[in-house]
């Protein structure tokens, strides 16, 4: 944060792309650290889940002797989004002790979760915050019985509070965007809002013909698509199944550049055989 901070504010143009050069070598490596985390991650999952049909438990946490402290809360977040349940992912910290930070979803308040399994097995927590949708703990006492525990508690919270309904992901979308919106001013006008919790950010659904499909990355599906008479670009990021040839897509608009040409991109973030 330090190297940021000192980046942006900085009259030197050459400490500036000296400082901007250590950010992007730093976030390389996050990004790797990152993508063997989720491996290690799908291997647990695989394990408490051997079936493909096997539903997830109410709330899911994990820990990996190779896990990394830095990242847990965006491992957390992606293991959330994959499977709609609470997450939370721990890591050895410098002391010593397990490090965990976890994400929420709609109808379970992570901080008032930690709370209450702090009062039902005192001394498993050494300290705890956050709030609705994030919250961050270290376990106290031994690491392996306290992990379990701490799984378990999760487990009973998350069984007591949440419904089918709840666990049911459910995206809510403002439906399809008329052509004439479909254009970079509508982008920079919807970038320029702050959105958030309970007001978020606006998603669309149309049906689509998809005209092409390829992997990039190996992990994310890029598509070439027919949208009212006209081709659009889309990318689907973290999604290496292919769609069918028509599609219901969700989707949020981004502007896209390239060789120094900007164009319209459909972000999407699920979809429906049609």
């Amino acid at each position: 944060m330090t190297l940021g901070i000192e980046c942006l504010i900085t009259d030197d143009a050459g400490r500036a792309a000296h400082l901007a050069a250590q950010l992007d070598t730093i976030n390389r490596e996050r990004r790797d650290v990152e993508a063997g985390m989720r491996e290690l991650a799908e291997l647990t999952l695989a394990r408490l889940m051997p079936e493909s049909d096997t539903p997830p438990p109410s709330a899911l946490a994990l820990f990996d002797e190779a896990f990394h402290e830095g990242v847990v809360g965006i491992v957390a977040g992606r293991v959330k989004d994959r499977f709609h349940r609470p997450s939370f992912v721990f890591a050895r910290g410098a002391d010593g002790r397990l490090k965990g930070s976890g994400r929420s979803i709609a109808g379970f308040h992570l901080r008032d979760a930690l709370d209450l399994m702090s009062k039902r097995h005192p001394g498993l927590l050494l300290r705890f915050g956050g709030h609705a949708m994030a919250a961050g703990c270290t376990l106290a006492g031994d690491e392996d019985a306290a992990f379990d525990i701490f799984d378990q508690a999760l487990r009973q919270v998350a069984n007591e509070w949440l419904d089918t309904a709840t666990l049911t992901r459910r995206l809510r979308t403002d439906g399809p965007l008329q052509a004439e919106w479909f254009n970079p001013a509508t982008v920079t006008l919807l970038d320029a809002q702050v959105w958030g919790q309970g007001f978020e950010a606006p998603m669309f659904c149309d049906e689509v013909q998809v005209l092409q499909q390829r992997l990039v990355g190996d992990k994310h599906m890029k598509l070439r698509v027919r949208l009212l008479g006209a081709e659009r670009d889309a990318i689907w990021f973290g999604h290496d199944q292919p769609l069918p040839d028509r599609a219901v897509l969700a989707y949020r608009l981004s502007m896209d550049e390239w060789n120094g040409r900007q164009r319209v991109q459909m972000v999407v973030e699920a979809a429906e055989g049609a």
